[in-house]
Formats: structure tokens, sequence, C-alpha cells
């Protein structure tokens, strides 16, 4: 047995306007999905992928507002990586650059070139150079030839590097590399298919904003993940039972290096209650919160979705130009 790779990544935000125009505008990911926490519901759960939000594309945020700064570390995924066609980090830089994004100069690891970033929480980005077999979104404000093509993988920073390494085993991924401080690992998927194993000290996580809440594996449905359950409990993980995300079926375990691991359901998908079209345009509940509408509504911040772009015109571009700025 094996996971095919990568399904989602959630991560922690503050702002959710900021996190909007970050990853919509500046970053050209799709908003695929407006709804809420399902267990916190006066928190957005915002996801954001290719065209149609496909498993291996997917970042999501709880943006808490306010909530305190969270600092990356021990026991935590601590970057998260994304794909981009050979030849596109300088195009990348220089948007970096105009948009006042935090950024390295692009360098090179396991004989990729790699651009590292951080988003205005200050979670840690990269880009990395290669293909992929994602097809970029053709209505972004990113020319499709640079656009991001789901996720290249994470680097995940334990706090027991043999355990976690033999979790990566259960699962099915194989160790390919090793350089400095990391080690890797990867599993023979179509997509998302890497996880960078850090091996030196690190300083002690701190959940907040800028940080990763959790990273999901797919099964391809539900027979898979139960299968998945079954064989994590007998190499002694405590898998909780399937809970209903509605575009996805999860179960979660918190693996023994400290970093909370998701197996996740390749369907139904982001197009289950909106057309490909409109995906993200509406706050979307799921059946047990569509009674508390009204007051769930009333405790959320307004967040207009982004305009669709055209000639790489972006949502802020177009909000400035209405308002006459």
């Amino acid at each position: 047995m094996q996971v095919n790779g990568l399904h989602h990544v959630t991560a922690v935000a503050g702002e959710p306007a900021r996190n909007l125009t970050f990853y919509a505008d500046v970053l050209g990911l799709r908003f695929v999905k407006r709804t809420v926490n399902f267990d916190d519901p006066t928190t957005y759960h915002l996801y954001y992928g290719d065209e149609t939000g496909e498993p291996g594309t997917v970042l999501t945020f709880f943006p808490f507002g306010t909530t305190r700064q969270g600092q990356p570390g021990r026991g935590q995924a601590t970057r998260t990586a994304f794909v981009v066609p050979e030849g596109s980090l300088e195009y990348w830089r220089d948007r970096f650059a105009e948009h006042g994004v935090e950024h390295d100069d692009p360098t090179e690891r396991f004989d990729e070139r790699v651009l590292r970033f951080e988003d205005p929480d200050g979670q840690p980005l990269a880009l990395v150079a290669g293909e992929s077999d994602v097809a970029p979104w053709g209505d972004g404000p990113v020319p499709e030839e640079h656009a991001i093509r789901g996720f290249h993988g994470v680097e995940l920073t334990s706090a027991d590097v043999d355990a976690t390494a033999e979790v990566l085993d259960v699962l099915g991924y194989e160790r390919v590399a090793e350089a400095e401080d990391r080690v890797r690992y990867a599993v023979d998927g179509d997509r998302a298919t890497v996880i960078d194993l850090v091996t030196g000290d690190s300083r002690a996580a701190r959940p907040g904003a800028g940080t990763v809440h959790h990273v999901a594996f797919r099964a391809a449905d539900e027979d898979e993940q139960d299968a998945w359950r079954e064989r994590l409990q007998e190499a002694g993980q405590r898998v909780t039972q399937r809970k209903d995300r509605q575009y996805f079926q999860s179960v979660y375990f918190r693996e023994p290096g400290g970093i909370l691991f998701e197996i996740a359901t390749d369907g139904p998908g982001f197009t289950r209650d909106e057309s490909v079209d409109e995906l993200g345009s509406d706050l979307k509940l799921p059946p047990w919160l569509e009674d508390d509408r009204e007051v769930i509504e009333a405790n959320l911040d307004p967040l207009e979705p982004p305009a669709e772009a055209e000639g790489g015109e972006s949502s802020a571009d177009v909000e400035a130009e209405a308002e006459g700025i």
C-alpha cells in the first residue's frame, strides 16, 4: 500500500481578506471554496487550488483574524512547496519584488531550482521549477506559462525524526535522497509526491498565524481510507473515526513526531455544491449548519471573491480602478 501523494495542506492565517488577496491575486491560485471551520463556525475555511481544486493542489486556511502569531518549528510541517514550469523562477522573483513579498534568490537543492518566500503571516513557502500533470488556471492573474501547477511537496520538521520516518514508510514513502539537513522521501503518485524530512535541530513550534495545522494524504475512496485506518492502527497510530468534510471524508492521527496527519478521500470534490464557473463565489455551509446561516454570516467579516482577471489584471486592480484610485 502507498498513498497517492498529498491531498491538501491546511494552515492558520490572520486576516481573511489579506489572505485572499495574497493567494488569489499574488500567487494566482483559484479561490475554489468559501465555507467555515466546521468545528468553529465563527471562522472561515478558505480553499485555494487549481481550476477545480483537484487533490494535490489545494492549500486551505483557517483565518482567525486577530489570532496570535505562530512560529514554525518542531512538530509541524514547516514549508509547503508548489510546482512552477521550468524557467519561471525569474518571473516569480520579479513578481514578488513588485508586490513586496519576502523572498530569497533562487537556489538549488536535489538538482532542482527553488525559490523560497513567505506569505503575509510569515508562513514559509517555496516554488520549485519542474513538471506537473496539473493544468494552469487560465483565468488567473498570472500568465499561464508561469502559473502554479499544484504542490511539489512539504517539508516536515519532526520532534522525533526516526519515528516520523517510520510513519512515512507505513504510508508507502521511500527514501530517495539526502542533502545537508534533510532527507527526501517520495511515492510513485501522479502529483505532490515529495516530502523532505528535516534532520537538524530546530526551534520549538508555536501554533498560530503563519503555521501549518495539518497535512493530508490521498485515498481514492472510503474503502481505501478504511484500509489505511486499519493499517495505521496496526502500526500503533491512534486514528480518529471518519469525519464528513463535505468535499472529502477525513480521518486524522498525530504521528510520534508531533505532526497532525490526515487521510482524505479524493471525492466528492468541490463541485458538489457549486458549478466550476461559480466556485468560491458564495458562502457554502454543510446541511447541519444551514439553519444557522443568518447567525454565522453575521459573525463573519464580509469577503468579496476575487474577480476573474483579464490580461493579468488582479481583483485588487479592478477594485482600485472602480474606486478611482
